[in-house]
């Protein structure tokens, strides 16, 4: 019978389709693949000009801020106050703007952010290098960790629809989904830290414990997840409900399809439709959503790692933001940018290449 309906056993039905030409096909990738990075540029472009002129053009531009300030605290002359203020923000105050917009963007393209007015002498690369790390380490093996754990769940809530467990775990993903992450993040440290005093809010802030050296070991990595714990844990809490729910959504959608009708009339086990069938096409548009999760990830950590003093970009966004340090900020939203367009462009790129129904349709049109 699977024979007669040109079913196979490994891959669902979705109907006769026609491939193109590797021609067309080599064509319509390049195409493709030069408007979404043309796309990617135009937009770090644009905001790298917004943030240029934001920072220079509202009231009290950091630079006329600083001069006067080096005058009033130092008493020295206006030109050697401009003098240091060229230094710090790469650029020379009495110069026309397009010239100070032209050279920022010769800098932006060398890698010269500036350097920090909270740390005299260090570059806003050297900042970002420092901070960003860990930012990556705590958030990204709490985006895995959530997603593993919303997948899972929602493919429970959606094999078991109607039962006490799926209004459960539906409820508590709700719940959780609406937190705002700082919010959650006091909540733990009033009741782990102080109530219950599950973890020392002395030794756990930072980003490892005082006099031990990063290093490639296990020990290190022992006492570097020690110190992000607290904030995995919020990220994690905050983020598996919507996984859990956009699965269910995606799992009980993928059901209903025909491909999955017509393999239970051939009689496939519960686990082959499970896995082959249901799961490997409903867990699709997910990975996409983890791409660009991903991007977000140094934007979204500014008040979890004040809250508890773990030091990763966030905490160092914050003290840019509290001491008006505008070359970091600078660094850190362009950081930000090139992280979010990134990650949109590898999520095009991976669900073309997960799904080939988006492929073939794309190629159809072109």
């Amino acid at each position: 019978m699977s024979d007669a309906l040109g079913i196979s056993d490994s891959t669902p039905v979705e109907g006769p389709t026609s491939e193109p030409e590797p021609s067309l096909v080599r064509r319509f990738t390049n195409a493709w693949l030069v408007r979404r990075i043309a796309k990617a540029v135009l937009t770090v472009y644009l905001v790298s000009t917004l943030t240029f002129f934001l920072v220079r053009l509202l009231p009290g531009n950091p630079v006329d801020q600083y001069i006067q300030s080096q005058i009033a605290l130092t008493g020295t002359s206006y030109a050697d106050a401009a003098a240091q203020a060229r230094s710090l923000f790469s650029l020379d105050p009495n110069q026309p703007m397009i010239q100070q917009y032209a050279n920022y963007l010769v800098n932006i393209l060398h890698g010269d952010f500036g350097t920090s007015l909270l740390s005299p002498g260090t570059s806003v690369a050297e900042v970002i290098k420092i901070y960003l790390p860990w930012t990556l380490f705590s958030v990204g093996i709490a985006t895995i960790l959530s997603f593993t754990i919303g997948i899972l769940a929602g493919m429970l809530m959606a094999y078991r629809r109607e039962s006490w467990i799926d209004h459960v775990l539906t409820s508590i993903g709700s719940l959780l989904h609406a937190i705002p992450n700082y919010l959650l993040a006091i909540v733990i440290v009033v009741f782990l830290g102080v109530k219950l005093q599950i973890f020392n809010l002395t030794t756990i802030r930072g980003s490892y414990s005082p006099g031990v050296k990063p290093e490639f070991s296990l020990s290190f990595l022992n006492d570097a997840l020690y110190h992000a714990t607290l904030p995995i844990l919020a990220y994690v809490l905050t983020t598996v409900g919507s996984w859990a729910l956009v699965m269910k959504s995606s799992t009980v959608e993928t059901l209903g399809e025909d491909y999955v009708t017509v393999a239970r009339a051939r009689g496939l086990t519960d686990a082959k439709i499970r896995l082959g069938y249901v799961g490997r096409n409903a867990v699709l548009p997910m990975f996409s959503q983890l791409a660009v999760s991903l991007g977000f990830v140094v934007g979204g950590s500014i008040f979890v790692e004040k809250i508890f003093g773990y030091q990763g970009i966030g905490y160092s966004l914050y003290n840019a933001v509290s001491g008006r340090d505008y070359p970091v900020l600078q660094g850190i939203f362009l950081v930000i940018t090139l992280s979010v367009v990134l990650a949109n462009f590898l999520a095009d790129v991976l669900y073309s290449r997960l799904d080939p129904r988006i492929r073939i349709g794309s190629k159809a049109k072109g």
